[in-house]
């Protein structure tokens, strides 16, 4: 009958991870698991992102050209109610509904877009522990490598020292070998995730964008009920009202105030 901690002894006891840790020592102990770890994160990560990143399909595309062309008459709620079981766990189109119908209901302005602007930044705070787990991992391995590097050379010496410096090649190598393991094996683990690490990044500045960019389409064109105009002198120009929303929008979709989302989104 297959059972599974026969299986994980067989590879721990005389299966590839015995080879393993029988070149490397207790540092390569350490390398396996966290290469284990960092696998499951970006798992975990890639499941999570298929269900749960933001994204501006064709029905938010209409949704938005409908709020340009006419705010008041969007059927905001309408687009919420549509939306299939895929829709429905999109961040981005939760966030567009409550948004605009924010604007709609005649609420303060100024409120709606700092609800936006946190609402924005709690869609892409998932994405970032997992994230900072890969980054670790990636700057962790080749250090666990060169300790590895430095036990190895310990040993080596150590033979030597106990033959008082008459040491043969076949009492060094054990020591030199354990060394090079390491220094390949956290080689090896570093690599594959400093280049997920990178590519997790570049995929959050494009959330990032689509993001910013939806905001300010929706910023830009307000209900006309919203836009309130003042008694202004006879003298004073003319003002328009699309250009000073376009640069609140801007202002107010900005993500720089948080460090890490201004690090880990772009």
């Amino acid at each position: 009958m297959f059972s599974f901690q026969g299986t994980i002894s067989a590879l721990t006891e005389n299966g590839p991870l015995a080879d393993l840790i029988s070149m490397g020592g207790p540092v390569m102990v350490v390398l396996i698991a966290i290469a284990f770890i960092g696998a499951a994160t970006f798992l975990y990560l890639m499941l999570y992102g298929a269900l749960y990143t933001p994204r501006l399909n064709k029905s938010l595309q209409r949704l938005i050209a409908q709020w340009q062309q006419s705010p008041s008459d969007t059927p905001v709620q309408a687009a919420r109610s549509n939306a299939g079981l895929f829709g429905r766990t999109n961040p981005l189109m939760h966030l567009l509904v409550g948004t605009m119908s924010a604007c709609q209901s005649g609420n303060n302005l100024a409120a709606v877009r700092e609800t936006a602007v946190r609402d924005a930044q709690n869609a892409l705070e998932p994405f970032e522990a997992p994230l900072k787990i890969i980054e670790v991992i990636a700057a962790l391995a080749p250090l666990l490598g060169l300790l590895g590097t430095v036990m190895g050379m310990m040993e080596a010496f150590s033979a030597m020292a106990a033959t008082e410096g008459r040491a043969n090649a076949s009492q060094l190598s054990g020591g030199i070998y354990e060394a090079l393991a390491t220094t390949a094996a956290g080689l090896v683990v570093a690599i594959p995730f400093a280049a997920l690490a990178a590519w997790i990044e570049f995929r959050l500045r494009r959330i990032h964008k689509t993001i910013n960019s939806a905001l300010v389409s929706v910023f830009n064109v307000i209900p006309a009920e919203e836009v309130t105009t003042a008694p202004e002198p006879a003298n004073a120009e003319p003002k328009t009202t699309e250009a000073p929303f376009k640069e609140q929008a801007h202002a107010s979709t900005d993500f720089d105030s948080n460090p890490r989302l201004a690090h880990a989104a772009g």
